[in-house]
């Protein structure tokens, strides 16, 4: 279990792994899912105890992955409707590269990069990030020799992905207008 999911509250991660149960039903039993329900919650979980932030500084997280990012809170409950949308994994890689890049002894670096490569870039990973050939080649070139910047391209792309894809969609969730009341 990585470390960002031990933080989260215990209700989120039971619901997860509640629906990755009933999901694995459904394939398993395609004939019973007539009665299946996943239960969504009403009201998001409320992301681990880091200090909320003001409604004023989540409002200029709809324009600013960035600064959403930034922010621990911000951050937690971003995860947390990743999750609900099965898309956790953009995330994660992003966290996992900034966490990369701060890594300054080169044994500890190379470790990592192949971690890295191993759950999130290579073909059928078990958190395969979605980017492009060509970006996966140089990313594959540059852990020739790991370097702070090997991820660079690749953190970019899923960046830009978070942005113009699950940054609006979480300002118009339940999860966000918690955050602004």
């Amino acid at each position: 279990m990585c470390k960002g999911l031990a933080a989260l509250p215990h209700t989120c991660l039971e619901r997860a792994k509640e629906i990755k149960t009933k999901l694995g039903t459904l394939l398993q039993k395609p004939d019973s899912t007539i009665d299946f329900i996943i239960p969504y919650p009403e009201k998001p979980e409320k992301p681990p105890k880091a200090q909320k932030p003001s409604p004023e500084e989540a409002l200029q997280w709809r324009d600013s992955l960035e600064k959403l990012l930034q922010n621990p809170y911000g951050l937690a409950s971003f995860r947390c409707f990743l999750r609900s949308e099965f898309s956790e994994e953009n995330a994660e890689f992003w966290v996992a590269c900034e966490d990369y890049k701060k890594t300054k002894s080169p044994v500890k670096m190379a470790e990592k990069a192949k971690k890295i490569y191993e759950e999130f870039i290579q073909t059928e990973a078990p958190k395969e990030v979605n980017i492009d050939h060509f970006t996966k080649a140089v990313t594959m070139k540059n852990l020739v020799e790991p370097s702070p910047t090997s991820f660079d391209m690749a953190q970019k792309r899923i960046f830009a992905l978070m942005e113009k894809d699950s940054l609006p969609r979480f300002v118009r969730s339940e999860f966000y207008h918690e955050l602004i009341k």
